[in-house]
């Protein structure tokens, strides 16, 4: 197991570092613009001086050596100079990514807490008023592009509800719609899977003889069928998480959230370069790690899963 880790973490290291680079080249592509907050008042002097300092005269791969040493012995990555002026990017990051994380592992509960049952209930009607009906509800969330429905969400809620359109962290009630909005595509996600994965499993020979040993269904639905159905879309839970708790760039822009997915959008109106560049790792980081844990999990969840591929028979 160690060394099946250490494989994977050097594998997400290598995949990581490309990311980094082809990011950090694209950004060195973008008008000098981003790295100063009165660009049009700048002498050509002082902007040529103003680059010697912060390195960005020296060839790219000199800047993402010194950018990569810096990552791995100060934890720095970068200096905003639009955005805040002169104020380290992790610093900001620091104010920003805690909130997402607390709207993402709310929305991911809820999601669990509903798309696992509705799963289950599809599964276990197939075919019958209660799967068509959950399965409708499946293709309208993944069919429909999420902005028109956030929207709408939005709208109707507030109206009906009387719900606040705009959040504030120490309103719980401003906390409800951007979780349920961040929460449906995972909802119809782990219903989809869940279902497909239960009604493969509920054709299986362990299952015939467990209804010919006389277990009752509710039993062999929940303690064989589900336990099983669950290990594969427990790999991707990891992802889901991390995706969910770093935010979602259209639900935070959309009720003014200050977490990461407003900061992003607001960096990227803003053309600060080092933010953008800075961010964009991130959820490039994030994505990987997900990866990683989710291989991990699904071996711990499955003791068929083996760590150590097999020799091929002579």
């Amino acid at each position: 197991m160690i060394r099946y880790i250490f494989k994977r973490l050097l594998r997400s290291v290598i995949t990581l570092l490309v990311i980094i680079s082809i990011v950090f080249v694209l950004m060195r592509q973008m008008p000098i613009e981003g790295y100063f907050p009165n660009f049009d008042h700048m002498s050509q002097e002082q902007i040529k001086a103003s680059l010697e300092i912060m390195g960005l005269d020296k060839p790219i791969p000199v800047q993402l050596f010194n950018f990569l040493k810096d990552v791995v012995t100060k934890g720095s990555l970068g200096i905003s100079y639009v955005y805040r002026d002169q104020v380290p990017v992790t610093e900001i990051l620091a104010t920003k990514v805690p909130l997402s994380i607390k709207l993402g592992v709310l929305a991911l509960c809820f999601a669990l807490l509903v798309g696992l049952p509705l799963g289950t209930m599809m599964a276990q009607s197939k075919g019958k008023f209660l799967d068509k009906l959950g399965n409708a509800f499946i293709v309208c969330i993944q069919a429909v592009p999420s902005a028109v429905y956030f929207l709408f969400i939005q709208i109707y809620a507030t109206e009906w509800f009387g719900l606040p359109l705009t959040f504030k962290e120490a309103e719980l009630r401003t906390w409800i719609l951007p979780i349920f909005s961040l929460a449906l595509p995972n909802i119809s996600y782990y219903g989809m899977w869940l279902r497909r994965y239960m009604v493969d499993e509920s054709t299986k020979d362990y299952v015939k003889l467990a209804k010919i040993k006389g277990l009752s269904g509710a039993e062999i639905m929940f303690k064989h069928v589900f336990r099983n159905a669950f290990v594969p879309l427990g790999q991707y839970l990891p992802t889901t998480f991390l995706n969910t708790c770093v935010g979602s760039i259209y639900v935070e822009s959309l009720y003014s959230i200050p977490g990461m997915g407003g900061l992003l959008v607001d960096v990227v109106k803003r053309q600060d370069n080092s933010m953008v560049q800075a961010i964009v790792m991130l959820f490039a980081s994030v994505g990987i790690i997900g990866l990683i844990v989710g291989d991990i999990m699904m071996t711990l969840l499955d003791p068929r899963v083996s760590f150590i591929a097999k020799k091929e028979s002579r």
